[in-house]
Formats: C-alpha cells, sequence, structure tokens
C-alpha cells in the first residue's frame, strides 16, 4: 500500500503488526512473548550495528567526528543529568506514590531514556533521504553515545547497592567512560586487524571469505561485552578497520555475499525488535502513574532542545561549514529513542529498583511518541523547511582525482603554515598505512596498487556487470574503455624511457640546496589558525616606544606655549614691504635705544612667525632699574634682520636669547594665564630661533 507507507514510516508499521499479535496471543489466553534483554543485545543488536559500522561513510564520518562526539557525550551526559535532577524534582514534589524514589534511581532511569537510538534513527532516517551531513550527524551520535550510555547504566546500578558513596568512587566512575569507550575501540581494532590478515590467504577456499568477516566482528562484540565495554563501538571499529582490506583480498562474489548478506541480517533484526517491542507492550507488567509519564516525556523534549541549541552555538564557532537553524532543529527532532531503552530498562533488578514496571511504561511511551508523532511527521517537516536532501549521484575518476588533489593541496597549505590540522595527520596516516600495513595486510601487486587505479578497477567491474545483467554482452568492445580492452589483450609494454644519469657529485650538489631550502619550513614559521593569530614579540615594544614619544611630544608643546610670547599677527609679506617702504626712519635703530627689546623682520619673506626673531628683550620691570620716560614713549624698537651667512643654520646656531639670563627673562614675560589650548602644530615662536 503505497499512500500508508509514504506517510506511516515502517518502523511504526511494525510496532502496529506487533501490537496486534500481542493482543491476538492474549486474546486466545496465551502469554505473550517478551523481548528479552539477552536476545537483543546477543542476537538481535550486533547485524544491525555491524551493518552500519562496515557501510559507514568514513569520509564524512572522520571530518565531523568533533562534532558527532560533543554530540553524543556531552549531550547525551546533559540529557541524563538534566533529565534524572529533574525527575527526582517531581518525585519529591509527586506525593506520597513518588516520594520513595531516591535521586540514583532517577539519575539511572535519566541515563537510560536520554541516549539516541541507532535502530530508530536508522529506519527513519533512510526513509526520508536527509542530506549526509544531518544524517551523519545524528547517526553518528546514536552509534557513539553507546559509550556514555553503558558507563553511566553500570554506574548508577552499581552506586545503588552500595551503602555510600565516595568521591573516589565518582573519580573512578569519571575514568571508566575512558576505559570502556576506548577500550570497546582497540578490542574491535584488533580483530579488525586479525580478519584482514586472515583474508590475505584466503584466495584457494574463496567460498568460506565471508564468513570469516562475520565471525570475526561478533567476536569483537562478544569480547567487549565480556569485559564491560563498550560492544557498539568494537563492532563499529572492527568493522570500519577491516573493510578496506578485506575488500582488496576477497573475490568479487564475496564482497556481493557480504553486502547483500548484512543488509537482509540488518533487516531481519530491524523487524523483529520493533515487532517485539509491540507484542512486549501488551504482554508487560505496566504501573502508569501520569506524573511521572507525563513529565519524563516533556522534559525529554525540552533536554534535547536545549541541548542542541547550546552545543551548536559552541560548535559554529569552529566549523567552516556552520550548522543552521534548519540543521538545528533536524537534528533535535531527529532524537528517536528505541529499543536499546527497553531492553536496558527490562534488565533493572527488582531488588533495588522496585519501581522497574513504572520505569518500564515511561520508556514505552516516550519510545512510542519518539517513533510514531516525530517519526511520522519529520518527513513533512523536512519538506515544509525545503532542507536539503541527499543527491543521489555516482562517484566518477574526475571526482576522485579532484578530491584527492584538494587533499595534497590543503595538506600542502598546512605543512606551509606550520599548522598540524586534520588533513596534516590524515596524510601521515596515509603514508603510514601505504608504507607498513598495507604490505603486510593486502596479498600479491594489489598492496602496491595506487588508490585511484584500485578505485578504476573496482568501476569497470561494476560497470561491466551492469552491462552483463542488461543483456549487452555483445556491446562489450564499443562499451568498454580502451583500458580494459588492453587489459584483456595484454600487449608488449613499450621500453621505459632513458633517464639522464647524475654524476654522484651533482646529485649531492642538489640535495644539500634543497636540504637547505626545504627543510627549514617548519622551523622558520610559527604555527597559527584562523582563530587564534600569534602575536608579533616586537609589537609590544614599538607601542611602548610610540606612546612614549607622543607623551614627550605633549609635554614638549605645553612647555612650549607657557615659556614663549604670544606672536602677534603678521602681516603679508605687501603689507610689511609697503609699511616699510613709507616711513624707513620708523624702523631704524636710534642711538640711545640701547636697553630696549629689539625685533628684527625680515621683510624679504615674513610670511610665517619664524620670520619675527626675538634679538633682544629685556623688561622693564625685571632690569632693576626704573623706566624712564623716554622709554615709555618709545616702546619696541624693529630693525631689519641681517641676511645670514652661507653655511650656518638657522635651526642649530645658538642665538642670543638662548643664554641663561634671556631664558630667565621669557619665563618672567611668560603670561601662565588660563588659555584655550592651541591646536596641533608648532607653537608660536619655535624653541631655538
Amino acid at each position: 500500500i503505497p499512500s500508508v507507507s509514504s506517510i506511516v514510516p515502517e518502523s511504526c508499521l511494525l510496532i502496529v503488526v506487533g501490537l496486534l499479535v500481542g493482543g491476538l496471543i492474549k486474546g486466545v489466553g496465551e502469554k505473550p512473548p517478551i523481548l528479552k534483554s539477552d536476545i537483543f543485545f546477543l542476537f538481535l543488536l550486533p547485524p544491525i550495528i555491524l551493518d552500519a559500522g562496515y557501510f559507514l561513510p568514513l569520509r564524512p564520518f572522520t571530518e565531523n567526528l568533533g562534532t558527532i562526539l560533543i554530540f553524543a557525550v556531552v549531550g547525551t551526559l546533559w540529557n541524563a543529568f538534566f533529565l534524572g535532577g529533574l525527575m527526582y524534582a517531581v518525585c519529591q514534589l509527586g506525593g506520597p506514590g513518588l516520594n520513595h524514589i531516591g535521586l540514583l534511581a532517577n539519575l539511572l532511569f535519566g541515563s537510560i531514556i536520554s541516549a539516541v537510538d541507532p535502530v530508530a534513527v536508522l529506519a527513519v532516517f533512510e526513509e526520508i533521504h536527509i542530506n549526509e551531513l544531518l544524517h551523519i550527524l545524528v547517526f553518528g551520535e546514536s552509534l557513539l553515545n553507546d559509550a556514555v550510555t553503558v558507563v553511566l547504566y553500570h554506574l548508577f546500578e552499581e552506586f545503588a547497592s552500595f551503602e555510600q558513596v565516595t568521591i573516589l568512587d565518582i573519580i573512578l566512575g569519571f575514568l571508566s567512560f575512558f576505559v570502556v569507550s576506548l577500550g570497546g575501540v582497540l578490542v574491535g581494532v584488533i580483530y579488525g586487524v586479525i580478519a584482514a590478515f586472515t583474508s590475505r590467504f584466503t584466495s584457494h577456499i574463496r567460498v568460506i571469505e565471508p564468513l570469516f568477516v562475520f565471525l570475526y566482528s561478533y567476536m569483537a562484540y562478544l569480547s567487549a561485552e565480556l569485559f564491560h565495554l563498550s560492544g557498539i563501538m568494537a563492532l563499529i571499529a572492527a568493522g570500519v578497520v577491516m573493510r578496506p582490506y578485506v575488500e582488496a583480498n576477497i573475490s568479487h562474489k564475496s564482497h556481493t555475499t557480504i553486502k547483500y548478506f548484512l543488509k537482509m541480517w540488518s533487516s531481519v533484526s530491524e523487524t523483529l525488535i520493533f515487532i517485539f517491542l509491540g507484542v512486549s507492550t501488551v504482554a508487560g507488567h505496566h504501573y502508569w502513574n501520569w506524573t511521572f509519564v507525563i513529565s519524563t516525556l516533556f522534559f525529554c523534549l525540552i533536554a534535547r532542545v536545549l541541548g542542541v541549541l547550546v552545543l551548536t552555538w559552541f560548535i559554529n564557532k569552529f566549523r567552516i561549514v556552520k550548522l543552521t537553524p534548519k540543521d538545528q532543529f533536524i537534528i533535535a527532532y531527529g532524537g528517536l529513542r528505541g529499543a536499546i531503552a527497553f531492553s536496558l530498562g527490562y534488565l533493572l533488578d527488582y531488588k533495588h529498583f522496585g519501581m522497574r514496571d513504572m520505569f518500564l511504561t515511561a520508556i514505552i511511551t516516550v519510545i512510542f511518541f519518539t517513533v510514531f508523532v516525530q517519526g511520522m511527521t519529520i518527513r513533512p517537516l523536512v519538506d515544509l523547511l525545503a532542507v536539503k536532501k541527499k543527491q543521489e549521484t555516482k562517484r566518477s575518476i574526475n571526482e576522485e582525482i579532484h578530491t584527492q588533489f584538494l587533499d595534497h593541496l590543503l595538506t600542502g597549505i598546512e605543512d606551509i603554515c606550520g599548522h598540524y590540522g586534520h588533513h596534516h595527520w590524515k596524510d601521515k596516516l596515509n603514508r603510514f598505512n601505504k608504507k607498513y600495513v598495507k604490505k603486510c595486510l593486502i596479498a600479491g601487486e594489489r598492496s602496491k596498487e595506487p588508490q585511484l587505479i584500485a578505485f578504476y578497477h573496482k568501476m569497470e567491474m561494476k560497470q561491466a556487470i551492469e552491462l552483463v545483467e542488461s543483456g549487452g554482452i555483445g556491446k562489450i568492445p564499443s562499451a568498454v574503455s580502451t583500458v580494459s580492452i588492453q587489459n584483456i589483450n595484454p600487449q608488449t609494454l613499450p621500453l621505459e624511457r632513458v633517464l639522464p644519469a647524475l654524476s654522484k657529485d651533482k646529485e649531492e650538489e642538489i640535495r644539500k640546496i634543497l636540504r637547505t631550502n626545504l627543510q627549514k619550513t617548519r622551523q622558520r614559521l610559527r604555527s597559527y589558525n584562523r582563530h587564534t593569530l600569534v602575536a608579533d614579540p616586537y609589537e609590544e615594544a614599538w607601542n611602548q616606544m610610540l606612546l612614549r614619544r607622543q607623551k614627550a611630544r605633549q609635554l614638549e608643546q605645553k612647555m612650549n606655549n607657557y615659556l614663549t610670547v604670544p606672536a602677534h599677527k603678521v602681516d603679508s609679506p605687501t603689507m610689511s614691504r609697503a609699511r616699510i617702504g613709507s616711513d624707513p626712519l620708523a624702523y631704524e635703530p636710534k642711538e640711545d635705544s640701547e636697553n630696549l627689546p629689539i625685533i628684527t623682520i625680515d621683510p624679504a619673506s615674513p610670511q610665517s612667525p619664524e620670520s619675527v626673531d626675538l634679538m633682544s628683550e629685556e623688561p622693564k620691570g625685571c632690569s632693576g632699574l626704573p623706566p624712564s620716560p623716554e622709554e615709555d614713549e618709545e616702546g619696541l624698537v624693529m630693525r631689519v634682520k641681517e641676511p645670514s651667512s652661507p653655511g650656518t643654520d638657522d635651526v642649530f646656531t645658538p642665538g642670543t636669547s638662548d643664554s641663561p639670563s634671556n631664558q630667565r627673562m621669557l619665563r618672567c614675560l611668560s603670561d601662565p594665564g588660563p588659555r584655550p589650548e592651541p591646536e596641533e602644530g608648532e607653537p608660536f615662536i619655535p624653541k631655538g630661533q
């Protein structure tokens, strides 16, 4: 029924089928089966996680690993403690039916219900075909938050049996997170390497090649669960590590078998999980408390939205491609809960947690709300918000060449900058992989084959299979490229071009030039990134020096303003010449004017105050003699300035006014009264004139 499946997700329909089957079984008087946690964790969950890990899109996953980890670790911790703390407050205020639930029980409940479920996310997000970035962010979070959930679950379960929890227990619990997550990854890497090494020797028995992939992956999961490590992270690590080496060793038929068997196995597990969820809802014991259930549902939504908004605001400070408000809404809305929360709740012991039935009822309510309401409405919302959809495009040789070129280019730019970034470490890992790991884990000549050629061979094989399946076998010579025809009919290889031989001295000279010029790049340049540029060590010293110079200049300007006589307004050159020409006697020196102040004027160029030179100015009040009436009448006498002799410097030649007695007289004449500050520029009469 296409009209139903386009509106209702498959997971919702399967739960409805489970509810009908459970009701039917109960109606005929039989006891319906319940989804036991052992069956779920040991048999139903591993195929789904292995399928997700083995076919994980590695490039977008590694490029967004920091964002995924922040959402998975910090986001899950925030959800668990925020929800647990608020539910404890609700229990204290909720009346007699909830008062007995303590803080530890509520924190345990918060840790169970806070984790996003990978099964539910896969079931819904693969149907709406969301873009790759959002899909990998939500799905990656659902995979990696398993470590946090496992740690918090076992931690609070252990604390419930303690009489008193000490600070040491809390510190050890915090450290156990790193042990569980990194230990799970390490177990997965070890089994992945063993699987890749084993596949190197299976060329004569191709039938059992897929078996090794499933066997080692399942052993990685069981080994991790045996030591209470994260089995999900072990499976993901094993799938990611083994895939490139296993696919280089196994035959194409084995590769097809692995691909379709994993898809079928994970699909069957997913179907059984959702059907059993419906059956268990009918069959299980329930204790309904309106206050507890509604509060759980409301606080789950609030915690998810707040966590995504705050974490995205922080993450966007460091991301080049920012997460838009639409992206944030889809990430918050896509936080679906599923069967993992139900199974963890089912595992609780009645002895320590007498309220287990109420917890299970609340968990099932949250699962049904997220899967039905959010799962059914996310597709219309994606269409309404015009969120970018996934582009179904086939990879081409052109795209592969440009991707590799950009990787090399960005690595080179980081190398020149001295910045150890994402591309630098990726390049280091690729070099190590090519030099050592491939030689050990890949058989034959394939270990030395460049990545581009390997990709080309894979595309040629795929094209040939599609051609055969479409019935176009007779068109092979025209359809398959000339390179493939050359591979079918090998020709004699042309002789290699002979390179001119270099003498040892010349070669050593070239090496010396390269060594001296290329190896100093990292030593010479300081590292920087686009957020924090390294400050120039001399910048502060320069700033201090400039400040000192500015202060000295301001002080000198103030001193000059107070220690000099304000200059009179200078006439224009034409007026000065006219005045001197009309009355030359007025400007000639008089015989008895020895003690009078004398001002000399250069009539040739009286354009600026520098042309007025204070030669001698003895104040009448400071000379010690009473002023005579003639002096009062005569006033100041102006004298024409004599032309300076060639070779003398007007600025540095000491004048008569530079003597100490004249300086003292200038101070007597200075007017220290209030006066508006002069504008920036030279003082009225420059010092030294």
